[in-house]
């Protein structure tokens, strides 16, 4: 019997290249991995075209899905994407922010879509933490470097009492930040002003891997950006790709994994970045032995901490679980 043909959308990450380049194999399947320059035209084309079988897909994307009327996606417990996010919020200069709460009050750009993936968790980490609430802010809805309207894809949902906005045609996030026309921008992407060390832009946490360390050490949340998705219809007819597909995306990250560590003994050589295996043994100091894991088991608080909030930004209609969001054959992992 052949194999079952698979279109699988999803970024080229290293923990992910063995599945492009056939070193693994998924059991059972003939798959076809698709790139895109940015991640989100993966997102956009699985949910308006459904043109992948399985894809990654961001979180907060996902979620927005059970909201349709038939929801096409069901979640499997892998993480191709994350990333702690306290460096994700940047700041202009002029605009008086000198610590997180003076953001209440403030106008803030946000990349793509209200609540996106590297949105969601800093405002829920300001709300914890700094007591600064979504509703105390105004938000421009845009892109970092380029006109591009709020993504359509998907729905938009945001609370009554929490001032959104799109930005204005023509315009851009990163130079508005630059220029003051906002105070601050909370994006996945870095704008090209604070690429280009603009006195004008600032991070608002200037040692973001510190703060982020010890966000860890306090909380054991890794944030999680992104879950893959395989279409409903598709496991109705091939339940045993559950199994499969989880175990691709496991052997591959491990694949990752141990070349890392095989690189140890050549003090990571073959990597360009200067002084990688001292970063790589404070990894190792700092988190458990799979610091990626996949799995519910192991992700159960950072992905509670996240659906919790979603919920309290306003972005679904009831709080979420795992049992929710994940393919039932693998709430056990």
């Amino acid at each position: 019997m052949s194999d079952l043909k698979l279109k699988i959308g999803c970024s080229n990450y290293d923990h992910t290249r063995a599945l492009f380049d056939d070193t693994v194999k998924i059991d059972g399947v003939d798959a076809s991995f698709e790139s895109a320059r940015i991640v989100s035209d993966i997102f956009e084309r699985m949910v308006r075209q459904r043109a992948f079988d399985v894809s990654e897909l961001g979180l907060t994307f996902y979620l927005r899905t059970l909201d349709l009327d038939d929801p096409p996606f069901i979640a499997l417990p892998v993480f191709p994407n994350r990333n702690f996010r306290h460096s994700a919020i940047f700041i202009n200069t002029s605009s008086g922010i000198e610590k997180p709460e003076d953001l209440a009050g403030k106008t803030i750009g946000e990349f793509g879509i209200y609540g996106h993936d590297a949105g969601v968790w800093p405002k829920g980490i300001l709300s914890d933490e700094y007591g600064v609430t979504p509703d105390q802010c105004r938000w421009i809805i845009g892109a970092s470097d380029w006109y591009m309207p709020p993504f359509d894809f998907i729905p938009q949902r945001h609370p009554a009492n929490v001032d959104v906005m799109p930005v204005p045609f023509g315009k851009a996030l990163g130079p508005m930040l630059e220029a003051g026309e906002i105070d601050a921008f909370i994006s996945a992407v870095a704008p090209q002003c604070v690429l280009n060390n603009s006195p004008q832009v600032a991070r608002l946490f200037p040692d973001y891997e510190s703060v982020e360390r010890a966000y860890y050490r306090r909380t054991g949340i890794f944030p999680i950006m992104h879950t893959v998705v395989v279409r409903k219809e598709l496991l109705a007819q091939h339940p045993a790709l559950v199994q499969a597909i989880y175990r691709g995306f496991c052997d591959a990250k491990e694949v990752a994994m141990e070349q890392y560590r095989k690189g140890l003994m050549e003090q990571h050589g073959n990597l360009m970045i200067p002084w990688f295996t001292p970063l790589f043994d404070e990894n190792r100091r700092l988190f458990p032995d799979d610091w990626w894991p996949y799995g519910v088991e192991a992700n159960r608080k950072t992905i509670n901490t996240f659906l919790r909030y979603f919920f309290e930004q306003g972005l679904s209609k009831r709080r979420l679980t795992c049992e929710d969001i994940f393919v039932p054959e693998l709430l056990g992992t």
